[in-house]
């Protein structure tokens, strides 16, 4: 008689609903949102956790983000550089879908300066600092050039370097390039107007030196012949 009540109840344990296997998560909620920070620039990268379900998601780049919840649960939201965030679901929300944009606010930490050296001591400092280091030929050659540009401009008449100098060598570089308006100089060998106008004052004895004397002919003295003695 036990044996067939324990058999009985064998084949009825399947049709009996457990309450013990029930969670009480049967009502799950889609969060879905965007997370900027306080600039409005989307976030990428956040970890999206809920802590009733174990369950993660990753932020996209545009700061999409969506994971499946519970009413009641609390989720986190945490970045490298910001700040952690939570926000908790009503235990009465009775919705299938929530949404939640959310703004991360950034985490700095000010720390003091700091100076990298390539010394460890100060020893090692001096010794480098004063040890004497090969001259690079390039520099040489160009210490070189302006020595010799510096010697070709001091021996120029009435041409030395000095302040003076320099603003009367800008003054005509300015004049000259508003007088050809950033062109290049007018070269009047080339222009026909300038040789016609040349060509005419040739005529009229440009090149003729009017206070220019004629000199005059040599005289021709002849010498007198000796008598000759007999």
């Amino acid at each position: 008689m036990n044996k067939l009540k324990y058999t009985a109840l064998l084949l009825l344990l399947p049709l009996i609903p457990l309450r013990s296997q029930v969670t009480g998560y049967e009502r799950f909620v889609q969060l879905s949102g965007i997370i900027t920070d306080k600039s409005h620039s989307p976030v990428q990268g956040v970890a999206v956790i809920s802590r009733k379900l174990h369950r993660a998601a990753i932020s996209e780049s545009t700061g999409i983000y969506s994971i499946t919840t519970v009413p009641g649960d609390t989720i986190v939201f945490r970045a490298v550089g910001f700040k952690r965030y939570h926000t908790i679901i009503p235990p009465d929300y009775d919705d299938k879908h929530c949404k939640a944009d959310i703004i991360l606010e950034t985490d700095t930490i000010p720390i003091a300066e700091v100076k990298i050296l390539p010394w460890r001591t100060y020893s090692e400092f001096l010794a480098d600092v004063t040890k004497e280091k090969p001259k690079d030929p390039v520099i040489e050659y160009m210490n070189e050039n302006l020595a010799s540009i510096y010697v070709a401009i001091s021996n120029e008449v009435n041409v030395g370097i000095s302040p003076e100098a320099a603003f009367k060598y800008a003054t005509e570089q300015n004049f000259s390039s508003m007088a050809t308006r950033n062109m290049f100089p007018v070269n009047n060998l080339l222009n026909p107007i300038a040789w016609v106008r040349f060509i005419g004052e040739v005529k009229h004895g440009l090149l003729k030196n009017k206070t220019f004397n004629k000199p005059e002919p040599a005289k021709v003295i002849k010498k007198k012949k000796k008598p000759q003695r007999k």
